[in-house]
């Protein structure tokens, strides 16, 4: 018979890649990660993870185990909310900006929904200043955003600059007037980028807008101009602007924004997901 807590480390050192990382969120130490999968190897008699200086990988062994595991935490999860003394229902309503969603939700999803798989959750993917609105309204219950420096809204997070980022600097710096990649209004860093230019007195233009960060991604990729993300965010494929070369940007800030009157119990479970996994020492 498969130890849970085994499982549980093997998947979530499969999620982060890291024995020190899997340790924090789990609240255990190293070391008992570090057991938890010997003693995994050892109950199956094979080699699940791969481990050198600079990396952790699951091998086809581990590969072939990582549906069954998580499979197996999930239904105990699912009979621990049947039968638990405090089981979570509802639904919860959280809004994400595109770019945390390109970077950090995934793993946080993974393990919302498989330590409260009776709670429904509904996810809208929108710009920051689009999802505050949408919370104003009453229809969001969590928000997970950005917000400008001086503002106080939400728990804070944690703080970092934006970067002005291009396939090529050199080529996209060529011109006279700046080709600025951007979402749409109200976007705070479309705002930030156009406010930083217009003080220098730069020359700019929009030379693409979307909706999406992977379409804005797309473009810069193509060569069509610059890009302005947080630096932890920047995609692949894309190389940050030399400091010297266009106006330094300021610092965003990631908040958490509960709605006044949503269901305290649910939003604190996903805060505190949230929380342990998107906080600085969990940075890139």
């Amino acid at each position: 018979m498969l130890n849970l807590h085994h499982l549980n480390s093997f998947v979530m050192l499969q999620q982060t890649g890291s024995f020190t990382e899997a340790a924090a969120r789990l609240g255990i130490g190293q070391s008992t990660v570090t057991q938890h999968i010997q003693r995994l190897e050892k109950s199956l008699a094979r080699q699940l993870v791969f481990r050198d200086t600079h990396q952790v990988k699951l091998t086809a062994e581990g590969e072939a185990l990582l549906g069954y595991a998580r499979g197996m935490l999930d239904m105990n999860g699912k009979v621990a909310s049947l039968f638990g003394e405090s089981r979570l229902r509802g639904r919860l309503r959280l809004g994400v900006s595109e770019d945390v969603v390109a970077s950090r939700l995934t793993s946080i999803l993974e393990d919302f929904i498989r330590l409260y798989p009776l709670v429904d959750l509904e996810l809208t993917v929108a710009l920051s200043a689009v999802l505050y609105q949408m919370q104003d309204i009453g229809d969001l219950d969590l928000v997970l955003a950005k917000r400008h420096i001086g503002e106080t809204n939400g728990r804070l997070l944690y703080r970092e600059p934006l970067v002005w980022l291009a396939r090529d600097p050199d080529l996209a710096l060529r011109g006279d007037v700046l080709p600025l990649i951007a979402f749409p209004p109200p976007s705070i860093t479309r705002r930030v980028a156009q406010e930083a230019l217009d003080r220098e007195k730069m020359a700019w233009r929009i030379v693409c807008t979307c909706g999406s960060l992977s379409g804005l991604t797309a473009a810069a990729r193509a060569g069509m101009g610059v890009l302005v993300q947080p630096r932890s965010m920047a995609p692949a494929g894309l190389k940050e602007v030399p400091g010297d070369r266009l106006p330094v940007l300021e610092d965003v800030e990631f908040v958490l924004v509960p709605r006044r009157g949503a269901d305290a119990a649910l939003t604190e479970a996903l805060s505190s997901l949230i929380v342990a996994q998107i906080a600085p020492q969990n940075l890139a």
